[in-house]
């Protein structure tokens, strides 16, 4: 598989039309912290060699906290590792008992205090709320634990239960407990209000940093950046097509071995890139910046967006910067964004 990750990157790179710098490298989309050190290198190098990789790139790894031993730690940023983003999903046992996580809320605190040990000064970590038995107190107490440990970035999510999961049946079957939508729209609010006040400024709907850690990576998502993904199920952009990758790992290393990256691709429209900027741009704290978008957006465009955002801002979820040309999210309106942003999609 690293074999074949690896190939991927150099066949991806005989698609570019011109050299690109690279300024972000993910590992993530799995369990990435269960590869070698030499794994990780294998990848890295062949990507520093097959791109113009920037001298202050960022470069992130997803982490379970049950795999940061401190010799890890070391290695993965001895190999150039800069960002790490963890896992923890809660400090309170009881919520990692009921979400059937398999590290335990100390773990996860010796990992991010081992991993600022180790010389890692950009820290990320990961937290679900609106958890069955999460009372507002909890949620208040988890973020105090959050933000008095050495992290710069907390990305926070509203739990959710997807079909056909295994949480899916238990709720089914009434062996747990059901999330609560109102709770969980009252924890969010908590959260916008507490994280500001603590330094860390709400840059993006689920996303939340301190001063210059953003994260660059995603960043480049929400401004609809092009990137190359690598590996089963990985997506890339172009800026004109999106192109996924298949999913069966058998299959991905037979069609890199026989140098064919085996995807689909799609196209994209004028309406289905305006609409792409319309979901992406309203996560963000800038919202959809007009003056930036003219090339896909006409004056006729942007009056009929206008248009149809009138009925959010008349409610005070969203609001209207003519000066700067920003439509975007009121702090209350983030709590509707997605179904906001279908709701002004060009059908």
């Amino acid at each position: 598989m690293i074999s074949a990750i690896a190939q991927e990157a150099i066949l991806q790179k005989k698609k570019l039309p011109t050299p690109v710098i690279i300024d972000t490298v993910y590992f993530g989309g799995g369990t990435p912290s269960i590869l070698s050190t030499q794994q990780l290198t294998t990848i890295l190098t062949t990507i520093q060699q097959q791109y113009n990789l920037g001298i202050d790139a960022e470069i992130t790894l997803e982490v379970n906290p049950d795999d940061c031993s401190t010799e890890k730690l070391q290695q993965w940023h001895g190999v150039g590792i800069n960002r790490l983003s963890i896992g923890v999903q809660s400090f309170r046992e009881n919520d990692l008992v009921w979400m059937n996580r398999s590290h335990h809320a100390e773990t996860a605190i010796t990992a991010i205090e081992q991993a600022h040990v180790a010389g890692f000064t950009n820290i990320s970590i990961d937290l679900i709320y609106g958890i069955p038995g999460l009372s507002n107190e909890d949620w208040y107490q988890n973020i105090q634990k959050a933000i008095a440990l050495p992290i710069q970035h907390l990305s926070c999510y509203a739990l959710t239960v997807e079909p056909k999961t295994a949480l899916h049946h238990y709720i089914q079957k009434k062996t747990k407990s059901n999330i609560d939508a109102n709770a969980q729209a009252m924890q969010f609010e908590l959260l916008m209000e507490w994280l500001p006040k603590a330094g860390f400024e709400h840059y993006e709907v689920s996303n939340f940093a301190k001063p210059g850690y953003q994260s660059k990576h995603n960043s480049n998502y929400w401004k609809g950046i092009p990137y190359i993904g690598l590996g089963p199920s990985a997506h890339s952009y172009n800026g004109i097509q999106r192109q996924w990758n298949i999913a069966n790992n058998h299959s991905y290393i037979q069609h890199i071995q026989n140098d064919h990256i085996p995807a689909e691709i799609e196209t994209l429209t004028a309406a289905q890139k305006r609409n792409e900027q319309i979901m992406i741009g309203l996560r963000t704290k800038e919202g959809i910046e007009l003056q930036k978008l003219k090339d896909t957006w006409s004056q006729h465009h942007q009056q009929q967006l206008i248009k149809a955002a009138q009925k959010w801002i008349n409610k005070d979820l969203m609001e209207w910067l003519p000066q700067t040309q920003q439509l975007r999210l009121t702090q209350k309106g983030m709590l509707y964004a997605d179904g906001i942003a279908s709701d002004l999609f060009e059908v």
